[in-house]
């Protein structure tokens, strides 16, 4: 079992990552939001994890696989029990897993990594598939028209910050995160839209930067292919689903390789 004083050094923002990684057939999810209030979306999760992810050689999650995460001694809570269980069994099975942080797992650390032998990703990763190269992130790094949350983003990814978060009892953290979950929802209905969805010149810097014409992300609950021109290049954006079984009607999917395409499977139950 990991223990509280195995989460301050290194932590999770400087816990060691693969900001270039090489796949050959690659499985891509995100924001599943797994949690003890979400049993359907676990069991479809589960299922994935049995009957899909297996016929690749690399799974990818792009952050929030829990709906949110206080630290890596919270594994004896019967979610990440499973959760972890299932990584676990992928992996023996051969399947290479990645795991990025997103906005609600972002304590996710090295511990639990080494627990499931998974690989944690940067935010942002640039992947190899073949002769194509694309760009991999959760995406709330480009929603920078929100500035309440650019400066929360930043100040949750200050290592500093988590080291004196990870010091307090695991049963205070479960509640400062439960209170800062109720917040975030209320402010949400409070702003317009397209400011919660990432902005096209903050897509255009990474990729420019990046030297890619492909990215794929999530965290905006909103999948979609982009199509645009980046100087004066075709560019695409994937935009990964989230997952929700316990609403009506249940949504979940990934993105896999075939052909050189990227193609959009719902995964229902």
């Amino acid at each position: 079992m990991i223990s509280s004083a195995d989460l301050i050094d290194p932590p999770p923002a400087l816990a060691p990552a693969l900001d270039r990684v090489e796949l050959a057939d690659p499985a891509f999810i995100s924001d599943l939001h797994l949690g003890g209030d979400h049993v359907r979306t676990l069991d479809a999760f589960l299922r994935f994890m049995r009957e899909v992810a297996p016929k690749h050689r690399e799974l990818l999650i792009l952050g929030d696989l829990f709906e949110y995460w206080a630290g890596d001694d919270d594994l004896a809570d019967p979610v990440p029990q499973v959760v972890s269980g299932a990584l676990i069994e992928l992996k023996r099975r051969g399947v290479r897993v990645f795991l990025m942080h997103g906005n609600r797992d972002l304590l996710l650390g090295h511990g639990f990594m080494q627990h499931v032998g998974a690989s944690l990703l940067a935010d942002p990763t640039l992947a190899s598939m073949g002769d194509q190269h694309v760009l991999l992130a959760h995406g709330d790094a480009y929603c920078t028209h929100d500035e309440a949350y650019m400066r929360f983003r930043a100040q949750a990814r200050d290592p500093d910050y988590q080291r004196k978060f990870l010091v307090r009892s695991l049963a205070e953290r479960k509640a400062f995160m439960g209170q800062a979950r109720s917040r975030s929802e209320e402010h949400k209905h409070m702003k317009a839209a397209d400011i919660m969805d990432v902005t096209p010149e903050a897509i255009r810097d990474a990729m420019r930067a990046a030297n890619v014409t492909l990215m794929i992300h999530g965290h905006t609950h909103r999948p979609a292919q982009h199509e645009f021109v980046l100087d004066h290049a075709p560019a695409q954006r994937r935009v990964l689903p989230d997952w929700d079984f316990d609403g009506a009607p249940g949504r979940g999917g990934y993105l896999r390789v075939a052909g050189g395409e990227l193609l959009a499977e719902d995964f229902g139950v």
